[in-house]
């Protein structure tokens, strides 16, 4: 039979980062030494309490449905959070919690798109947002920020990509990939922009909040202008800070029509997330959070050490980031040392010849770049970068 598939899945790809992860997989698998720096979860384990509220909530019988958009005390537990930690005030019908942060973001885009609307994302970004733009039938329109800004993009570049289409912005700090936060006078500058664009939502990706060790405490676009938050929708879980990627909670923030429409979409497709993950969740947002700054700590050494020895090794630029466990490497000069045109190329080689599993930058919408994952212990990373070394050095 001739399967003739949708045109929305074959206007997208599978998920890059994925897909290293998976080749390096099995080449391991198969026997050779390959280090994966290509995964995008922290290398840590879940804290004992909050598994151990989840053996709890088996023992109690929590394994039946609950609410689609989440159970109250975790909705609840998610607007304390957002007082304690942003000093912004959420009810819990502003709140939907979802399975996964990715979730989050197809439930509001599904609900909030029409055919033909743009979305302005900035590059180098998350690679699923252009892809889930399509699939809704939007546009993605690509900003691109290169390393000579930070990776961040301008006011004046955010004015010049608003058309009368503009339904969504899309900012993400800490970035994944380059690690870079926006500060609150970068944010306050785009605000100012939007503020005369009253069509455009705003969709702050917070995932990597708390992975952040700038001087600076964390801001987003709702903290610095608050005449915005009935614009924007926060969108965020524990996957990261608690090191919860496999138990799949995200959850959302915004106007109550928004967050509404937004569950109206999980209930026609997944429902309720687990509800054992739920009250993990749950124990994550109100138990000890000291976990955290260790592991925060422990990526800062990390990065510090990482940063300094890439950016000796001859056609690599790096630049310092703020957060979050990932560095995103300029590497034109070494692309053009080995001589290939692509930093899919250049990748492919790595995994070859180093045995090194890195995501190239064009996943991220920046080619010439790659994305390196530090969520692996130090003596991992050494090897990594003296395996990368060794490899610009056969080509010098």
């Amino acid at each position: 039979m001739d399967y003739k598939l949708s045109k929305r899945v074959n206007a997208i790809k599978p998920s890059p980062t994925l897909a290293v992860s998976q080749k390096a997989a099995e080449l391991k698998a198969a026997g050779a030494d390959v280090i994966g720096l290509g995964v995008g979860e922290p290398d840590f384990t879940t804290p004992k309490f909050i598994c151990d509220a989840a053996k709890a909530a088996i023992d109690a019988g929590h394994t039946r449905y609950t609410a689609v958009d989440g159970i109250p005390e975790l909705k609840q537990a998610v607007c304390d959070k957002f007082a304690r930690d942003n000093k912004l005030q959420y009810e819990p019908n502003q709140i939907l919690v979802s399975a996964g942060g990715k979730h989050s973001i197809f439930n509001l885009l599904t609900a909030w798109l029409d055919e033909g609307d743009e979305v302005i994302i900035p590059a180098p970004y998350w690679v699923s947002y252009p892809d889930m733009t399509l699939l809704v039938g939007a546009k993605p329109i690509v900003i691109e920020a290169g390393i000579e800004q930070a990776y961040k993009i301008t006011a004046e570049q955010l004015s010049a990509a608003i058309t009368e289409n503009t339904k969504l912005l899309f900012l993400n700090s800490p970035s994944n990939p380059t690690g870079m936060a926006y500060t609150a006078e970068e944010l306050k500058a785009l605000a100012e922009v939007l503020r005369q664009h009253p069509q455009v939502l705003i969709a702050t990706d917070d995932m990597y909040e708390h992975i952040l060790w700038t001087e600076a405490s964390f801001v987003n676009i709702a903290m610095v202008a608050p005449d915005l938050i009935e614009r924007t929708v926060i969108l965020s879980g524990v996957s990261k800070a608690y090191a919860m990627t496999g138990w799949r909670i995200g959850y959302a923030a915004g106007p109550k029509a928004i967050i509404a429409a937004m569950k109206k979409v999980q209930s026609q497709s997944t429902s309720n997330p687990a509800s054992i993950s739920q009250h993990a969740a749950l124990a994550a947002l109100t138990g000890d959070q000291s976990f955290i700054a260790e592991m925060v700590t422990e990526f800062r050494a990390r990065h510090d050490t990482l940063v300094a020895d890439l950016s000796k090794i001859p056609g690599l630029k790096v630049i310092s980031g703020d957060g979050t466990f990932y560095t995103f490497p300029n590497i034109e000069g070494l692309m053009a040392k080995v001589g290939v045109e692509t930093d899919v190329e250049l990748c492919e080689r790595l995994l070859s010849e180093a045995n090194v599993a890195l995501v190239p930058g064009s996943a991220f919408g920046s080619p010439g770049h790659f994305r390196l994952s530090f969520a692996a212990s130090r003596e991992v990373l050494a090897e990594a970068v003296k395996r990368i070394a060794k490899f610009a050095a056969d080509y010098a």
